[in-house]
């Protein structure tokens, strides 16, 4: 695998028509999840991914792993559980507004997933290894299981690449900021977005977040500006790069995975750091055109042909 990540998928129900679901009557079925949605992308760009995680043994699940093995991303490391649920998740629309999204993941078959779950020899063999603060915030023996990984991935040289995803639904601001600090210390790669790296360090701008951020085994930063690109920082130079200017946004669901793909794709290719950012910045750009977590992805075809400038510019 030139890529795993490790974390959790639910079903996604969108609403087909704009407005409270009270008086909502149809859905659209698809799936959500960062990990899988990076998974993806990066499988279109022309990468080997795998993708672990737990689901159940319902209909549910199967249709989770189907879609992501559709997808060319190897689901052989999933394992599914017969006595829990895949968890699902709806998608509020309201014109003008952020999607609301409303979670039904507790006591999900992930988050019974432990450190003894994980295959070694799958993730030796990676390249780069990619998690979120999502993951962490499952449950305890989530949390064990993600430090596992992370042992894994140093005893075996391979790269570890951290969005921290901050879900306070999931957890207490001051938890988040301790285990994601923690662990974010440990990767050599982190993708905040702004506002979480404001969480995590208490500072407003983004240099001063990065700086807080370059500590223990973390020798890149990349703080996720939106429309403005974003800011980079390593231990000898940093700066900015301008985003992709995207005249209709359809849905800002997924971009920021999308950016953490186009990010890894261009690592893997290694590509120097602006040229990396120039990429993430293009395939998030790609993921605010069309609704959905991963639907809106590119594939290399249409990154090599310029494609994108019918919708971007």
């Amino acid at each position: 695998m030139d890529v795993v990540t490790i974390g959790e998928s639910m079903v996604l129900f969108t609403p087909d028509s704009v407005g409270s679901f009270i008086y909502t009557e149809k859905f659209n079925k698809t799936i959500g999840g960062a990990e899988s949605n990076v998974a993806i992308a990066l499988s279109r760009l022309g990468h080997e991914v795998g993708w672990v995680s737990r689901l159940g043994t319902d209909d549910f699940g199967l249709y989770v792993r189907n879609f992501i093995r559709g997808e060319g991303v190897d689901t052989s490391n999933v394992l599914f559980d017969n006595t829990l649920q895949t968890a699902v998740f709806f998608k509020e629309r309201k014109d003008g507004e952020e999607p609301k999204v409303y979670y039904y993941r507790e006591n999900s078959a992930i988050s019974h997933m432990k450190p003894d779950d994980l295959n070694e020899d799958y993730i030796a063999n990676a390249k780069y290894l990619h998690l979120t603060g999502i993951t962490p915030a499952l449950s305890e023996s989530c949390k064990k299981m993600i430090y596992q990984s992370i042992h894994i991935a140093k005893k075996h040289n391979v790269k570890i690449i951290f969005d921290p995803n901050i879900r306070l639904k999931l957890w207490s601001k001051e938890e988040a900021r301790e285990v994601i600090n923690d662990i974010a210390s440990l990767c050599d790669v982190v993708l905040p977005g702004i506002e979480e790296g404001k969480i995590l360090t208490e500072e407003d701008e983004p240099d001063k977040i990065a700086k807080k951020l370059l500590q223990g085994q973390t020798c890149t930063v990349v703080i996720k500006l939106g429309k403005k690109g974003a800011y980079f920082a390593t231990k000898s130079e940093d700066g900015y790069v301008d985003g992709q200017v995207v005249d209709n946004i359809v849905d800002p669901i997924g971009a920021g995975d999308g950016f953490a793909a186009g990010f890894i794709s261009a690592m893997i290719r290694e590509w120097p750091l602006r040229k990396s950012i120039d990429l993430a910045n293009r395939v998030a750009a790609f993921a605010l055109t069309v609704p959905g977590d991963a639907e809106g992805y590119p594939y290399w075809s249409q990154i090599e042909s310029n494609s994108q400038d019918i919708i971007l510019r």
